[in-house]
C-alpha cells in the first residue's frame, strides 16, 4: 500500500513526493529524446549499409572476366541438349552425329495372373554384377509375388539394379511381368541375368527376354567415338552433353556464343545497385530550413566520402592493351539529376565489336611488368570493401560511433533512474517521518487541551 503524502497534519500538497521525482526525471526525458534521434539516424545507415551489400553481391557476381562473361547455346537439332560452365567453356562450332544411345542391362520376365495375388514360390535370387560380385537376395512367404520380389529388390540401394512390375498389355490372361534393369550403362556394364530359384510357387517363373547393355557412338567433327553413358562432360571443355535420339546420317551443329546482351545485362544490374545507394545519399542530403539534421544523416561526412567515391570510381581510367579507357567510354554516364545510367545499345555494340576490350576495363588485366591493373569492378569491390570493413571501415566505424552514443546514453540513464529511485525513498521516508511527528504533536496538545480545559492548540503555538 503507498504513503501518501499531504495532509491535514503537514499542510504540504498530497502528490509532493510525485512532484518532486518527476522534476527530477525531466532531464532523462531529454535524454531519451537524443537517444531517438541517434537510433534514426543510425536506422537510415543500417538502410544505407544494406544498399552497399547488395552493391557487394553484383560486384562479385562480376568479378573475373569468366564470371562476367555468359554464353549461348544454339542446337540444330533435337537429338542433344547441352549445357556450359562459362568458367571452363569458350566460343566455338561442333559438328555431331549420334549414331547409338547408350543403353542398360536388362531383363523381362514370363507373366503371371497378378502381380500381388500369384504365389511364384519361396527361394532366392542370385547374379553377378558387372565387377564379378555375386549376391544373393532371399525371398520369403510375404515377398512371394512379383511386386513382393520387387520391393525386395529396389529397398536395397547398393545392389547395382532395379525392379518394375509392368502390366504388358498383351490380351493374355497373365499379363503382369517383371523387369530387372541395371543402374550403369555401357559396355563395361553388361551383367548376368539374376538366376530364380523358387519352390512351391503356383506358377513357374523365368526370364523370357534380355537386353545387353552398350555405350552411346557419336562422330564429333566426323570422329567416330564410344561413350559409356549418354551424358557426358569429357567431349568438349566446360560443355555438358546429353544425348536424346540416335539417329543415323543427322549431323547437327552445337554453337557456343558470347551472350553479349546477356552481359549487358549484368552490368546494368549492378548500375541499379549503385543507383540505389546514390538515391539515398540525395534524399538524405536534400535540406531545406525545416530539415532536422540531429536525427538524419544530411551532410554526414560519410555520405559525402561514399558519394566521392562512387564518382572517382565511374571516372576511372583502366589502362588497358588496346590505351586507356574508362567505363563512361561504354556508356555508363551521370545524369543531370546526379544518377547513373547505362546506354545497353552502347555497351552491347562494344562488346560486339571487341569483348577483350570491354573485359579489360570491367575487370581489369594482369600484366607481366605491373601485375593486376584493375578495372571497375576492381575499384567498386574496394569502395564496398572500405565502407565495410572492420575495423576502419567508412560506414562500420560510423555505425559503432553511433552505437557508443548510445550505449553512453543508456548508462547515463541507468545511472540517473538508480539516483532517483533512491531519492524518492529517500523522500518518502522523511515525510512519512513527519507525518508521524506532527501527528504525534497534535495528539500530545489534544491531550494538553483537555487537562487544561480546551483551547490550546501546540501546534497554533509552534507557529
Amino acid at each position: 500500500m503507498g504513503i501518501a503524502f499531504g495532509s491535514i497534519n503537514s499542510g504540504l500538497p498530497k502528490d509532493i513526493v510525485k512532484q518532486i521525482v518527476e522534476a527530477e526525471k525531466l532531464p532523462l526525458k531529454k535524454m531519451e529524446v537524443r537517444k531517438g534521434k541517434i537510433e534514426n539516424k543510425k536506422a537510415l545507415l543500417n538502410d544505407l549499409w544494406e544498399r552497399v551489400k547488395k552493391l557487394e553481391g553484383s560486384v562479385y557476381a562480376n568479378k573475373g572476366a569468366r564470371s562476367f562473361r555468359e554464353f549461348n547455346v544454339n542446337i540444330s537439332g533435337d537429338g542433344i541438349a547441352a549445357s556450359v560452365d562459362k568458367n571452363v567453356a569458350e566460343p566455338g562450332t561442333y559438328q555431331i552425329e549420334v549414331l547409338q544411345l547408350a543403353q542398360k542391362s536388362s531383363a523381362i520376365s514370363n507373366g503371371v495372373e497378378d502381380k500381388d495375388k500369384t504365389y511364384v514360390g519361396v527361394g532366392y535370387l542370385q547374379y553377378e554384377l558387372p565387377d564379378g560380385t555375386s549376391k544373393e537376395i532371399y525371398i520369403d512367404e510375404d515377398h512371394a509375388t512379383l511386386e513382393g520380389i520387387a520391393k525386395l529388390i529396389n529397398k536395397d540401394s547398393n545392389n547395382g539394379m532395379h525392379a518394375n512390375v509392368v502390366n504388358s498389355g498383351d490380351g493374355t490372361d497373365e499379363p503382369w511381368k517383371i523387369i530387372i534393369t541395371l543402374d550403369e550403362t555401357g559396355d563395361g556394364q553388361r551383367a548376368t541375368f539374376p538366376n530364380l530359384y523358387l519352390v512351391d510357387g503356383e506358377v513357374d517363373i523365368w526370364f523370357d527376354g534380355e537386353r545387353e547393355a552398350q555405350d552411346a557412338k557419336i562422330k564429333l567433327d566426323g570422329f567416330e567415338i564410344e561413350l559409356p553413358s549418354n551424358k557426358t562432360t569429357e567431349l568438349i571443355p566446360g560443355v555438358t552433353l546429353d544425348l536424346k535420339r540416335a539417329k543415323k546420317g543427322d549431323e547437327l551443329t552445337l554453337e557456343i556464343t558470347e551472350d553479349t546482351a546477356k552481359m549487358a545485362d549484368k552490368i546494368d544490374d549492378m548500375v541499379n545497385n549503385i543507383n540505389e545507394v546514390i538515391a539515398f545519399i540525395k534524399e538524405q542530403n536534400n535540406l531545406d530550413e525545416s530539415s532536422d539534421t540531429s536525427q538524419t544523416l544530411g551532410g554526414d561526412i560519410t555520405l559525402q566520402t561514399l558519394e566521392s567515391r562512387l564518382r572517382s570510381t565511374v571516372f576511372a581510367n583502366v589502362t588497358t592493351e588496346f590505351g586507356s579507357v574508362r567505363i563512361g567510354d561504354l556508356g555508363l554516364q551521370f545524369q543531370r539529376d546526379g544518377m547513373l545510367k547505362l546506354d545497353k545499345e552502347k555497351f552491347q555494340a562494344k562488346l560486339d565489336e571487341n569483348i577483350e576490350l570491354v573485359n579489360q576495363v570491367v575487370n581489369g588485366r594482369y600484366s607481366v611488368e605491373n601485375g593486376k591493373i584493375d578495372g571497375f569492378v576492381d575499384n567498386l569491390e574496394r569502395l564496398v570493401r572500405d565502407a565495410t570493413k572492420r575495423p576502419g571501415g567508412i560506414l562500420s566505424s560510423r555505425r559503432d560511433g553511433l552505437d557508443s552514443k548510445i550505449r553512453q546514453i543508456d548508462r547515463r540513464i541507468e545511472s540517473a533512474e538508480r539516483r532517483i529511485k533512491r531519492k524518492e525513498e529517500n523522500l518518502k521516508g522523511k515525510f512519512a517521518r513527519l507525518e508521524e511527528t506532527i501527528s504525534r504533536i497534535k495528539t500530545q496538545g489534544s491531550g494538553l487541551a483537555g487537562l487544561q480545559g480546551g483551547g490550546f492548540n501546540p501546534v497554533q503555538q509552534l507557529g
